[in-house]
Order: C-alpha cells, then structure tokens, then sequence
C-alpha cells in the first residue's frame, strides 16, 4: 500500500470515528423507553465498505466503547458490569465486521446490493448480540423486574422497534451512502494512481 494510501486511510478512520462518536451522544439524547436510538450504523456500513472489514470492526468498537462512555448502558452496568460491556463491545463489533465482510462479497456484483444487504445486516446483527447478551446476562434479572410476559414483552417490544427504526434510517439512507462510497472510492483510487 502506497503512502498516499495510508494517510488516507488513516485519515478517512479518523473521520469516521468522528462521525461514530458524535451521532452516538446525539442518539443518546433520542430514546424510546430506555434504549436509546442507534444513529452509528451507517456510517459503520459505510466506512467498512471504503476501507475493509477491518474498518467495520474497529468503527463497531469505537460505537460500543461510547456507548458505554455516553451512559446509554448505565441501567445495565450496575447490575453486571462485566457482561455489559463484552455485550456492548461485541455487538458493535460484530456488526460491523458483518456488515464489511457481506458488502466485500456482494459488491463486486452490484455496490448498491452490497450496501443494502450490509446495512440490514448490521442491525440484524447488533440486535441479535444485544438479545442474547440480554438473555445470558440480564434474564434473571429482567424477568425478576417485569415477569416472565413482561419480560418478552419489554424486550421483544422496545427492542424490536429500536431493530426496525434502525434498519429504516440504514434503508433510507442506502442510495446516499452508495453515492457517498462511490466518491470515496473515486478519491481513494485517484490517490493510489498519483
């Protein structure tokens, strides 16, 4: 890999990380019930798609690593610290590692394919880890404060809706970030050639 590249790698991971940080604290301030509003998966998806599937990790972690710093998961770190933050760290994680590896195989057929099924698989798989980190870690004590019903009903309810509402924003967002990638692309390639 050429200087230029790196530097603009380097450079672009900044930015993103950035963007990352930043649309967390503002999501934080966006609740329905207790969970706060993921407003960071697009911009996972879209740094995973310009620099790589170790890109999406890493954006991930930093998404988890200001979850836990902005407060979001406060209610949860004071019941099970540990298994809080393996459960906000990796499902941040994973999402983006998700999302980079499915848009680098689908993509060489079509960058917007890549793009939508990335960004339906990120939140797919953030909500997922979310579940059952919720289920290993949380069970007992959420069935103990809402019942068993109220349990599969706070969780299914809050959590599917939260699940849907960031798929919708990865959704709408989809042509944009396509176009955003592209020109991301563009700049990169022109930077390897020089």
């Amino acid at each position: 890999m050429k200087k230029n590249t790196k530097t603009g790698k380097v450079v672009g991971l900044g930015l993103f990380t950035a963007i990352v940080v930043v649309l967390q604290f503002l999501g934080s301030f966006i609740k329905f019930g207790p969970f706060s509003i993921t407003l960071v998966l697009a911009p996972i998806v879209i740094g995973a798609a310009l620099y790589g599937t170790g890109a999406g990790a890493y954006l991930g972690l930093v998404f988890g690593a200001t979850v836990l710093i902005s407060g979001d998961a406060a209610a949860f770190l004071t019941i099970n610290p540990i298994g809080t933050i393996i459960i906000v760290l990796l499902k941040g994680m994973l999402a983006g590692l998700a999302a980079g590896f499915i848009y680098s195989l689908i993509s060489k057929a079509s960058s917007l394919a890549g793009v939508i099924v990335a960004g339906v698989v990120c939140p797919i798989v953030n909500t997922g880890i979310f579940l059952a980190g919720c289920y290993i870690f949380f069970q007992e004590w959420l069935v103990a404060v809402f019942g068993t019903t109220g349990f599969v009903t706070v969780v299914a309810g809050l959590v599917g809706v939260n699940f849907l509402v960031e798929l919708g924003i990865n959704m709408v967002l989809s042509t944009a970030i396509v176009k955003i990638i592209d020109l991301g692309k563009k700049q990169l390639n022109s930077k390897t050639k020089a």
